[in-house]
């Protein structure tokens, strides 16, 4: 049986090759950059978009070729004689089944014989049974001639005229069917990839540099930051304030637990905090959104003066040796404010306990 050659190449969408190849590359750019950037700040949100990204495009990515899949499900397979011109295993691998690539005429009985290369996976035993110049049974879509399978149980009529044929090599060139993608696609994908992830980088520089806002755009966890000088930094949002001294001072100085909470609430019509924690050298204040139902207090009313006597207090007599660490935290989560002081040292944690006028209602000695 001797077939003439006929060559019908698969058609190319270069144009949807390169974007789809854009489009994946800034996904994996900027949800690996979110992910990075996200871990750093501590943005919860943001290390969940990193996560969260890929996920969805995956998503799209797979509802999008559905209907493409459920056509090609629905179009039988054709089945044909083929002659193999070379085998030639691909890579060693440590399992059963290797890759092999074959090169064969495939000789259907209603079209012209063409030429096609296709790689696919055999058993180690199944390996003698295909040599140059036997003739297999294959199967392919009719749409795309080119996605070849070997056959490897044939029906017992394909078996018998497999077993009388004989198929010449068709002239021409070999039909390679999904070719790889071009340098242009890994470039243009490598590029979406840098610009994606610059992107989200400028985005929250500010958050992860401390940039004056004066510089740049604001970041959009942290709407506004005031300016950094030599003695502290100060940096508000929508939902917080922070204030970070230099490392020669304390908020146990006179007046410095004060002066940073008028800082906080200056140039703002924030008047009521839901929680305060204050360290050594940091200073945190949640803001009370509107409309929540959340206990909170006025943060102008809060007996700052009192907090390093309290801090000094606990330092000195619920037994925790030399203090390493401490932190104060105020809150009326059940209801009435409460202001606890926590200090850390070799021997344990001890806790005490104060109301709304720094009064100190509860101790607890360190453990």
């Amino acid at each position: 049986m001797t077939m003439t050659a006929g060559v019908v190449l698969p058609a190319r969408n270069t144009l949807f090759t390169l974007a789809r190849g854009a489009l994946g590359g800034g996904v994996i750019g900027a949800s690996l950059t979110a992910l990075v950037v996200g871990a750093v700040i501590r943005s919860v949100p943001l290390f969940v978009t990193g996560l969260g990204v890929p996920a969805v495009y995956a998503l799209l990515v797979f509802l999008a070729g559905v209907p493409r899949r459920a056509r090609e499900a629905a179009i039988a397979p054709r089945t044909a004689l083929a002659t193999v011109e070379s085998v030639e295993a691909v890579r060693d691998e440590a399992t059963s089944d290797v890759p092999v690539r074959f090169v064969s005429t495939v000789a259907p009985d209603d079209a012209p014989a063409y030429r096609v290369a296709f790689t696919q996976h055999v058993h180690l035993a199944d390996l003698p049974d295909y040599r140059a110049g036997d003739v297999v049974v294959v199967q392919y879509p009719p749409d795309r001639p080119w996605r070849v399978r070997l056959v490897k149980r044939p029906t017992p009529e394909w078996e018998e005229r497999a077993a009388g044929a004989r198929i010449d090599p068709a002239p021409g060139p070999v039909l390679a069917g999904e070719e790889p993608e071009g340098s242009a696609v890994g470039f243009v994908r490598l590029l979406a990839l840098l610009l994606a992830a610059a992107g989200v980088l400028l985005l929250f520089r500010t958050d992860l540099f401390d940039e004056d806002t004066s510089a740049g755009s604001p970041s959009p966890t942290r709407p506004s930051v005031s300016a950094s000088t030599s003695s502290s930094t100060t940096v508000v949002s929508s939902a917080s304030g922070t204030v970070t001294l230099a490392p020669h001072q304390s908020f146990l100085d006179q007046g410095e637990l004060r002066k940073a909470i008028t800082a906080l609430t200056r140039g703002t019509d924030v008047r009521m905090g839901t929680a305060v924690v204050v360290q050594d050298r940091i200073l945190s204040v949640v803001y009370a959104h509107t409309g929540s139902q959340t206990a909170t207090f006025e943060l102008d009313s809060l007996p700052y003066d009192r907090f390093p006597a309290l801090v000094k207090e606990a330092q000195s007599s619920l037994g925790t040796g030399s203090p390493q660490t401490w932190e104060l935290t105020v809150e009326c989560l059940t209801g009435s404010l409460t202001i606890r002081v926590g200090v850390t040292a070799v021997g344990g944690t001890a806790w005490l306990e104060a109301d709304g006028d720094a009064k100190v209602v509860r101790r607890t000695p360190a453990r």
